[in-house]
Parts: structure tokens; sequence; C-alpha cells
């Protein structure tokens, strides 16, 4: 497994595991290609969005992006927001600790001091992973759960 930065060349694969995190009641945000090539691959907030990837297969994909002042999820301006996906076929390989390794490298190197993860209450993987990846909850609108990463570390 192999982790890049996610181009234009990666949207169709994306967008089709995507379509099965949908179908398994997974998600619920959008996940056609038109979507993923605007919300992901070329969102002017974009930090980074990186892949992995076996044998040319997208095993999964991690977003991170700049929280802006009114931003959807309601994220301090500044923070990082990160999304992860993993398709369902590559789960618990290591891919989501792979990609994260990434994202939080480009969070410190972006100057950023939190990331925060919004995460459905009732997606205990996503909750369980997030955890596992050191974010903690931090507030909890109806619905959701949000974590936080601090990016230089405890205490630093």
């Amino acid at each position: 497994m192999k982790t890049r930065d996610a181009t234009l060349e990666d949207v169709k694969q994306m967008s089709a595991f995507l379509k099965e995190l949908t179908a398994a009641g997974k998600r619920s945000s959008p996940d056609d290609e038109a979507f993923v090539q605007r919300y992901y691959i070329e969102d002017p907030a974009k930090i980074r969005c990186t892949v992995a990837e076996e044998d040319g297969v997208v095993l999964g994909f991690q977003s991170l992006k700049r929280a802006d002042t009114g931003n959807e999820w309601g994220v301090e301006p500044g923070w990082g927001i990160i999304g992860t996906h993993i398709r369902p076929s590559a789960a618990r390989r290591g891919v989501g600790r792979a990609l994260f390794a990434v994202s939080s490298a480009a969070a410190e190197k972006a100057g950023l001091a939190k990331i925060d993860a919004t995460i459905a209450a009732t997606n205990a993987e996503g909750l369980a992973y997030y955890e596992a990846m050191g974010l903690r909850t931090y507030r909890t609108p109806e619905g959701r759960i949000c974590k936080s990463f601090d990016v230089a570390g405890p205490g630093k």
C-alpha cells in the first residue's frame, strides 16, 4: 500500500466506493463524481487530499482542509477539518492509520493548531477510528460527535 496526493484520475474510484458506503448506510453526504471533484480534489480550502492505493486500486482517502469563517460544520476558523473514507473491502488493514500520518504531517506544515473530525453519533467505526488516532471529543451537536486533535501534541 502506498499513499499519494489524490488526482482527477482518482475521482471515479473515490465516488464508486463512497456509493458503497452510502448503500451500506454509512454515508449521507453526496457521493457523485462531481461532488468528489469539487469537494475533495478542487476545494479552494484544501490543504491535502491523500489516497491510499494498492495495485492501482484506491483503498481509501482522507481530506484535510482549512476551516473558513461560517463553515457548515461550525468548526473554529483556522482549524483543520478532516474526513476519512475507506473502501469497505479495505477496512481494518491500516489504511486509516497510513492516511492520518500524512494528514497530520500536512496539518503541522500548514501551521494548524487543531484538526476537527465531525462524525455521525451513530458511526461507531468512525468514532473508534478517530479516537485511536488521538482525537478527543470536544463538543456534541445534535446527532454528531466532534473530535479534535492537537497538531503540536499535548502541552506543546
